[in-house]
């Protein structure tokens, strides 16, 4: 199947690991062009020379109230054009609502929250008919997570966001949808499973729970992404998609 990637131009943050990377690798799989983004300048070059000639990285903050505006100009300078962005972010500090700090609620909302609102709020002034916001979100929008309060305080926030501009710009051919990942093979699932005090028992239960009985791997997200930013799903807005090996049982 053509997804119609070919020559577009993404811009994908928090790509220089995890899901990020793994959609970057799938769109440029595809033929696109991808803009990488991370916090440091080292490892977002180092994802893109990974990449190949069809990626470049650039040192970005999603915090930073500057760094849209950075990210689009890097890819019409590069590429020549801007057809959509990913908006993904690390999740924030685990731990229950009691033991959270204001200042770690002020970080976690600037980044995970605020940044993305900034990114796709910019996006969607820049962006053309056909063109696509994507924002990386959690299974936390659907029902909280144990031990995640900040993510299921601002994920559902995020969501309600991104449902409200689905319909403001859907009039300008311009689409909203968001991926809730499940549990997926990376780091921070990891990170998560190793805090409790029997890892391994752990990630038994949690596989258990999961209709597939198995965490995804990193591509299997990376590959529905590419799917959804693509032209491939233009009639695709306004949608939280999990991506979950079936572990959502709503509707």
């Amino acid at each position: 199947m053509d997804l119609g990637l070919t020559d577009r131009t993404y811009i994908v943050t928090g790509a220089t690991r995890g899901l990020g990377l793994a959609t970057a690798r799938a769109l440029t799989a595809d033929g696109a062009n991808v803009v990488v983004s991370g916090r440091e300048e080292k490892s977002a070059r180092a994802a893109a020379a990974d990449l190949g000639e069809r990626a470049i990285g650039v040192a970005a903050d999603n915090a930073d109230p500057e760094a849209a505006a950075r990210l689009i100009a890097a890819a019409r300078e590069r590429f020549g054009r801007f057809d959509g962005i990913l908006v993904s972010v690390g999740g924030p500090t685990p731990g229950p609502g009691t033991d959270m700090t204001d200042e770690q609620w002020r970080t976690a909302f600037e980044s995970v929250f605020l940044g993305a609102v900034r990114l796709a709020r910019t996006a969607a002034a820049e962006l053309g008919e056909g063109g696509v916001i994507g924002l990386v979100l959690s299974g936390s929008v659907h029902e909280p997570i144990p031990g995640l309060a900040l993510s299921n305080g601002l994920r559902p926030g995020l969501a309600g966001f991104a449902k409200s501009l689905a319909d403001e710009i859907g009039p300008r051919g311009i689409r909203v949808v968001g991926l809730l990942p499940g549990r997926i093979a990376t780091d921070r699932t990891r990170q998560l499973d190793e805090r409790s005090d029997d890892p391994e028992a752990a990630r038994a239960r949690n596989t258990a729970a999961i209709p597939l009985r198995r965490y995804g791997d990193p591509e299997e997200f990376g590959r529905t992404a590419a799917f959804v930013l693509s032209p491939a799903a233009s009639y695709l807005t306004g949608v939280m998609l999990p991506v979950d090996g079936g572990s959502h049982r709503g509707f």
